[in-house]
């Protein structure tokens, strides 16, 4: 509660420090001016009588005040370099010369670059058909080797049926008889 009636003694306080003027000076004269770099500018400020307003004990008495506002930097405009008034161009930034010889070369090279987009869009074309085919032969082997596989397996049953039907069935000997008569297997 007692900081609140404080508050008001602070801005009284407050204005009666005397203002602090800041009024620039010319600029220093710019006797080192360079093509290449900027110089620094320096101002001077004149400062008037003040209270040190973190120390109400010590007063400063006029004077001047020397500050650096822009240090020195590098000249990137384009000018004069080292004497000549002839910069080289970029060409980036500049338009291209033209003429007659320049035109038609210009020409020759668009109808150049149509003539090559056409044949690309030709040899995609073309590449897709090969592409369709080649996934067709794939499919058409592995089906090629399904049936060789199955045609294999059908030689040799084939195969085997023709030698069971060749060789005559192999019929015991002993156990035959014209007869009706009943075998017995203990008599000599």
């Amino acid at each position: 509660m007692k900081t609140i009636y404080l508050l008001p003694l602070l801005f009284l306080s407050a204005c009666s420090t005397p203002k602090l003027v800041l009024r620039p000076l010319p600029p220093p004269s710019a006797a080192g001016n360079s093509a290449v770099r900027y110089p620094e500018v320096v101002r001077a400020y004149h400062v008037g009588r003040y209270a040190e307003p973190n120390d109400d004990l010590v007063m400063h008495e006029q004077h001047t005040v020397f500050r650096v506002e822009d240090n020195t930097r590098w000249d990137l405009h384009p000018g004069a370099v080292g004497g000549s008034t002839m910069m080289p161009r970029d060409a980036a930034f500049s338009p291209a010369p033209v003429n007659d010889d320049i035109l038609a070369e210009v020409n020759s090279q668009r109808l150049a670059t149509a003539q090559i987009m056409m044949q690309s869009r030709t040899l995609s074309a073309a590449l897709m058909q090969f592409q369709n085919a080649l996934q067709q032969s794939r499919t058409n082997l592995q089906q090629t080797a399904v049936l060789r596989a199955t045609v294999s397996d059908m030689k040799q049953r084939l195969d085997a049926l023709e030698t069971a039907r060749e060789q005559p069935p192999l019929l015991p000997a002993n156990n035959l008889s014209t007869t009706n008569a009943t075998i017995d297997p203990l008599s000599p």
